[in-house]
């Protein structure tokens, strides 16, 4: 979908995950600085006396992954006559004309890392080689070639392998054939079956696109656009007809978007509309006409507009439909005459609104089951129906389902055997409300539980939290999250200021001198809860990535009685450090969200208000779980570990000063280092599973839970 693509910035790398496992997509933060060994085992020691329980929860969590190996993901790519999917060792198609023939493998992850073989990751406790995981792959109009990107867990750089395909068993031609291999791309789509486009990513930044002609006798690479911007990232992308090819160029206000007609022997890019100051816009293609959704609609939301590709800019843009006040638009497609449009209710409920292209004032509203948190679109087929958009929705704790919506019928439907609505599993609950904020703006709150609400008082609460660059918490289905459901536990969801659940005003409201309303929020939605019943602070934990982990620090500096424990992975917690120094990489482009701590005072005072890492106090803090990565690109290592350090003092100053009384339980803060480069975790699943049992571990040991007990066996 056009806004979901558009919106991918180097900040908001979402990498590709097999379907054992897909981890929160939120971004963020690059730092480097020397720090001491001494001071990261003193850190790190406090993992041992949590180490019997992770093994025991590792075996818990691979049963519960296990026992949804099978569920549909959005990853298989359908070409004209075959079918392609990830496992572990690389890329497989099967031929759907005959399907009784083994899957051929098209790539091979061990080919991939020739050169590689002698890299190695080290820390204390392991040596891990250099693994390769499949991000995405792109098939050529008539099924000619194959770009797959592919990311080392070592560095951010992506590498993009260019295939040949061929008919199995081919006599005159090596099956498959890689045609040339290019370091550190990002995205990348096909303009005709012999010419890819792709951009580069280089120190987080995404600047230059490129273009690769391939022909039987020489590829050949030319530069086709260089953005002069910082705070600018390009990406290509295309339409769901195939037939426009766009460059984005975006930064977190702004976006300039050109486009190539693939039906064009040159293949020039022209533009669409020049950057303007607050502009932003995404393109789809409708019958030789663009379809725009810009955010030139009431309160500067998103609207859909028209305009000719002959005459594509701003004057030429006729209004087709704005949806009403409090809906806040999520994505856009357009699916053959139907403009499809995934938004949220004011009720933070997840609906399509279609909009008849032809007849834009007979748009209509199709609603989801209830539970339904999040819609994932599958990529076209080459040769789909173009009428037909299939997708899939879930939520933290329901697998995924897969859906149709047929525009011709206006029908949106469970694509089941027989076309029923699947059971509501376990019959679990999904309670929206409300909580009123400090200056009395109401913040969604997403409860998920199994028991009614007036029965929570006991239950142990995980709360997840995000709130920055218009982005929502990942809400998609994960096997822990279902299985702490299932072991009595609640999980909330608090849609905080700064993220982008009630649309583009919902950022805005806490950019800049606004980011305190995100602390604000998040304790309002905690006393919310508490006031219904639900859970009490000594059963209560938070749990945030990366610039999720400024409102939960900030809290806790604040507020440290209203919860237990904390998990952080890959978190942001030096704003002012990283906002005052200009070199890094993603400095200038994220003061829009954060402020400018050099050039405005104003700006200074509000982030070091806030700043996790310089507003820590002598207190007793909730116990803490900080997950990093060593050659995490995003958040600065450094600045994770003297968090750590500088909490661990204000703890230790506060015991001494005020001696614990026999009631008050001493918190542990632990800090946990991995190594390579992945922002959002290991792509091992073996890896993957140790890190969520430890947190699992973390959080039964710290708020005084009792392990779930293993089912018993029935005797015969």
């Amino acid at each position: 979908m056009v806004v979901a693509s558009s919106l991918l910035w180097a900040r908001l790398f979402t990498p590709s995950r097999s379907r054992w496992f897909r981890l929160a997509v939120s971004a963020r933060r690059s730092h480097t600085s020397d720090i001491s060994n001494s001071s990261v085992d003193h850190l790190s020691s406090g993992l041992e006396r949590y180490k019997h329980l992770q093994k025991y929860f590792c075996r818990r969590l691979k049963a519960a992954y296990f026992r949804f190996s099978d569920i549909p993901d959005t990853s298989v790519v359908c070409g004209c006559h075959h079918v392609y999917f990830f496992e572990g060792d690389g890329i497989y198609r099967m031929d759907t004309r005959q399907s009784e023939l083994e899957p051929e493998q098209v790539l091979n992850l061990g080919q991939v890392s020739r050169g590689d073989e002698n890299t190695v990751l080290e820390n204390e406790e392991r040596k891990q080689r250099v693994q390769w995981t499949i991000q995405r792959i792109r098939l050529s109009p008539q099924e000619k070639h194959l770009a797959a990107s592919l990311k080392p867990n070592h560095r951010e750089e992506p590498r993009c392998v260019v295939l040949r395909l061929g008919k199995r068993n081919s006599p005159n031609l090596e099956f498959p054939h890689t045609i040339v291999t290019v370091d550190s791309v990002y995205s990348f789509e096909w303009a005709t079956d012999d010419v890819l486009f792709y951009t580069t990513l280089e120190n987080l930044r995404c600047r230059k696109v490129f273009r690769l002609d391939l022909t039987s006798h020489t590829n050949r690479i030319t530069s086709v656009y260089e953005e002069t911007h910082p705070d600018v990232f390009v990406e290509v992308a295309l339409s769901r007809d195939r037939q426009i090819l766009s460059i984005n160029c975006s930064s977190r206000t702004s976006s300039e978007v050109l486009l190539v007609d693939t039906a064009t022997s040159h293949l020039e890019p022209f533009l669409v509309q020049s950057r303007q100051p607050d502009l932003l816009y995404h393109v789809e293609h409708w019958k030789r006409g663009l379809i725009i959704l810009a955010n030139t609609g009431p309160g500067q939301e998103y609207e859909v507009v028209h305009a000719p590709i002959s005459e594509p800019n701003m004057v030429s843009w006729v209004p087709l439909f704005a949806p009403s006040p409090g809906t806040a638009v999520k994505d856009m497609d357009v699916v053959g005459d139907q403009c499809v449009l995934v938004a949220r209710t004011p009720a933070n409920e997840l609906v399509l609104i279609v909009v008849p292209l032809t007849h834009p004032e007979e748009a209509y509203t199709l609603n989801f089951p209830s539970w339904a948190c999040a819609i994932n679109a599958y990529k076209p087929a080459l040769g789909d129906q173009p009428s037909v958009l299939k997708f899939l929705i879930s939520s933290p704790v329901h697998p995924p389902v897969p859906y149709c919506l047929y525009t011709e019928d206006r029908l949106l439907l469970p694509a089941t055997d027989g076309g029923s609505f699947p059971e509501n599993q376990e019959n679990f609950h999904t309670t929206r409300l409300e909580a009123c904020s400090k200056d009395g703006t109401l913040v969604p709150v997403t409860l998920l539980h199994v028991n009614p609400l007036e029965s929570l008082r006991q239950v142990p609460l995980l709360v997840h939290v995000y709130g920055a660059y218009g982005r929502e918490p990942n809400m998609e289905f994960s096997p822990v999250n279902r299985f702490l459901l299932e072991q009595g536990w609640a999980l909330a969801y608090c849609h905080i200021r700064g993220g982008g659940e009630r649309g583009l005003y919902w950022q805005r409201q806490a950019q800049v001198e606004g980011k305190p309303k995100t602390v604000e929020d998040l304790r309002a939605c905690l006393e919310h809860l508490f006031s219904l019943g639900v859970s009490c602070p000594s059963l209560v934990a938070l749990t945030a990535c990366s610039a999720g982990a400024v409102p939960v620090g900030t809290l806790c500096n604040r507020h440290p009685h209203m919860i237990r424990a904390v998990t952080l992975t890959a978190p942001f917690l030096d704003v002012l450090g990283t906002m005052e120094d200009p070199d890094l990489p993603l400095t200038l482009e994220d003061r829009e969200e954060w402020g400018d701590p050099v050039g405005n005072p104003e700006h200074r005072l509000a982030i070091a208000s806030y700043c996790p890492l310089h507003n820590i106090t002598p207190q007793n803090y909730p116990s803490m779980l900080l997950t990093a990565y060593s050659g995490d690109a995003r958040v600065p290592l450094a600045g994770v570990v003297r968090y750590a350090e500088q909490l661990k003092k204000a703890i230790t100053t506060h015991s001494t000063i005020n001696p614990k009384s026999e009631h008050e339980q001493a918190p542990n803060i632990v800090l946990n280092i991995q190594p390579g480069a992945n922002h959002f975790g290991p792509d091992n699943f073996e890896l993957m599973l140790e890190e969520e049992a430890l947190k699992l571990s973390f959080l039964y040991t710290e708020l005084g839970l009792d392990p779930p007990q293993l089912p018993r066996k029935r005797r015969r």
